[in-house]
């Protein structure tokens, strides 16, 4: 059931954010807050110089580098990627705490987890996962993964205390973070509705944007209709023409499955009624 990651800009991004190898290095010294380091774990070669940047030196807030670190001092980092000039960057907060780090890797992209919400806003839904440490909340649920359908807040979908099952998205040893999908696990509701391509519908407008409105077709189906669509007058926005809630006649134009995205243009004139 799960929505294929398509867009090669997404799976650049979910490769980016994957565990990567981790090594062993000795701290050489402070620039400013990142904490400059050396490979200790390549015997008989020249050891490599690296940078662990202030914001992964910990998943602590403190005031420099130099409280949490002294130069000699040997510590596991995640490599990350190369920068300026291919110089080597870490992480050592994605390998701060054992427990938290061996917990994230044993959770894999693709797998289908339980867990109990525990807070609930309206940029995403924080959940506890079956078995993380004490002490830690590591699932989230971006707005955009929790349902299909069209929603105004993550409340109309889940509430704290509520058990879910939910697919992993993708694992962060950096952030400590899992985040997960409820609507994986749900049909694609476009499948079903795409041998209704050129079919005239009727529907209530559910928003109102500058460029045109959202009407919804189905359960969980929400097209739109561009304002060049809605009418041959000059007018800046739609609502001088339609008003939330009405209902509007329109034509399925297209379903673009990858984007998940109906595109609808006029029945005839895009007749109101």
């Amino acid at each position: 059931m799960s929505e294929p990651a398509s867009d090669p800009r997404l799976q650049s991004l979910i490769n980016q954010l994957r565990p990567g190898a981790v090594r062993t290095v000795k701290v050489t010294g402070f620039d400013g807050a990142d904490v400059l380091v050396q490979l200790v774990d390549a015997a008989g070669e020249k050891a490599e110089t690296g940078r662990i940047p202030g914001h992964e030196a910990s998943m602590r807030r403190v005031e420099h580098p130099s409280e949490l670190f002294e130069v000699g001092q040997e510590i596991d980092a995640e490599e990350i990627g190369r920068w300026r000039e291919g110089e080597l960057h870490l992480s050592a907060r994605a390998c701060e705490i054992p427990a938290l780090r061996s917990f994230l890797l044993a959770v894999e992209r693709g797998q289908v987890v339980t867990g109990t919400v525990a807070e609930v806003h309206n940029f995403g839904v924080f959940v506890h996962i079956d078995g993380e440490p004490n002490g830690f909340c590591t699932g989230f649920i971006r707005v955009p993964d929790l349902t299909w359908g069209w929603i105004n807040h993550p409340s109309e979908v889940v509430e704290a205390g509520q058990r879910i099952t939910a697919e992993v998205v993708v694992t962060e040893t950096r952030s400590g973070q899992v985040t997960l999908s409820l609507k994986a696990l749900q049909e694609n509701p476009l499948i079903r509705f795409a041998d209704q391509v050129g079919c005239v519908l009727t529907g209530p407008i559910i928003k109102i944007v500058p460029f045109g409105v959202f009407v919804q077709l189905a359960r969980d189906v929400v097209g739109f209709l561009n304002l060049s669509e809605l009418t041959d007058e000059s007018v800046e926005t739609p609502d001088r023409l339609v008003d939330e809630g009405e209902l509007i006649t329109v034509k399925v134009a297209a379903v673009d499955l990858q984007r998940h995205r109906v595109r609808l243009g006029p029945a005839g004139r895009a007749d109101r009624i």
